[in-house]
Parts: structure tokens; sequence; C-alpha cells
């Protein structure tokens, strides 16, 4: 799959299959990647390691929230 170019969104990014597949969609230039998650803390830490990516914060449950993705 190339994702060269692409704005990609990743729910669940915070998690351990999250940040792998960020990871190695990294490495395939992306426009623009975006972490989902419901976990302020732990999106913290990973923009430590991926100032890069553009971190929101919500439950994809919940309508309003997933409206604005």
């Amino acid at each position: 799959m190339n994702v060269s170019g692409s704005t990609i969104l990743i729910t669940g990014g915070t998690g351990s299959f999250g940040n792998r597949v960020a990871t190695h969609l990294l490495k395939q230039s992306p426009a623009e990647i975006r972490i989902f998650s419901r976990d302020e803390k732990k999106q913290w830490e990973m923009q430590q390691a991926f100032p890069q990516f553009q971190y929101i914060v919500g439950d994809v449950v919940r309508k309003p929230v997933s409206r604005r993705l």
C-alpha cells in the first residue's frame, strides 16, 4: 500500500499496535499522521518521540467527536 502524500488517521494510536503502525507508516512519507486516542498521558508520551504527528483526544463511540474527524 502506497501512503506517500496521504493523510492517515490511526484510532487507538497510542496503544502498542497503533504505535507500531504509525512507526511503519512514517517510513512511507505520508503528508500527515493523526493519532486519535482517549489517553492524554499516552499521547503526551508518544509526542515526545513523534512530535510531527497530530494528536486528537477523544472516543470514537461518541458521535460529536467522531463527526469532527
